[in-house]
């Protein structure tokens, strides 16, 4: 088994994925640089957060269009477990893989703090170790976390049971207090809240850890 964390130009959390997949949970993991154009090698793949490309021209637009994008959907289309985080989840979004995006904050502000969520689906690779209904607190690090979604995409979304994490107290006005949606075949997760940064009691928790547990498990069995 082993897994790509993405790095694009502005990432600022690959190491923390890093970190989790390789030292905690003894997954073989490498970066791989946004202009690579093949991950045929790679079981499953996160792109990490952070502020690609500066976020100059709209956060994740750019990083959407580079070459591993490519091999992103194509592992994606193949079932590979594919998770994007915060900045992660824009480029899905920007990219295509996954419904709607993600607009500034309600409050026109940065948002740095602990917020709390609902589990609102286990039957996905990322989620099978949480309990349907699960509190968990997980970090937002955002300005651009508003996600958004037209009526046809949302009603998909909650008919389908594609939104898999939902906030208690909405912190950024998201459409549905939607904090994670899947894509159609549950294999690409976009989540806003950082997982990665949720691992181990001395930062604060373990909330997310089941999060990268879960996936690994699920490539374990596949």
């Amino acid at each position: 088994m082993k897994i790509a964390v993405l790095v694009f130009p502005g990432s600022n959390c690959e190491h923390d994925v890093y970190h989790v997949l390789k030292h905690q949970l003894q997954v073989q993991v490498d970066y791989v640089w946004h202009q690579e154009s093949d991950l045929s090698s790679y079981d499953g793949v996160v792109l990490p957060g952070g502020y690609s490309y500066g976020d100059y021209l709209r956060s994740g637009a750019m990083a959407g269009r580079s070459p591993v994008l490519s091999a992103v959907r194509r592992r994606a289309e193949e079932g590979a477990p594919i998770l994007g985080i915060c900045n992660g989840f824009q480029i899905l979004c920007e990219s295509g893989l996954l419904p709607g995006a993600l607009m500034r904050n309600a409050g026109l502000r940065f948002l740095g703090h602990p917020v709390a969520m609902r589990v609102e689906r286990t039957d996905t690779p990322f989620t099978a170790l949480y309990e349907k209904g699960q509190r968990v607190t997980m970090p937002v690090a955002n300005f651009d976390g508003n996600y958004f979604a037209g009526a046809a995409d949302l009603e998909r979304l909650e008919g389908e049971g594609q939104v898999i994490f939902r906030y208690l107290e909405n912190p950024n006005g998201s459409v549905n207090d939607i904090a994670g949606i899947v894509n159609a075949r549950r294999n690409v997760l976009g989540l806003m809240p950082h997982p990665e940064r949720v691992c181990d009691d001395l930062v604060g928790g373990t909330d997310g850890l089941k999060v990268f547990q879960a996936m690994a498990g699920h490539l374990v069995g596949a």
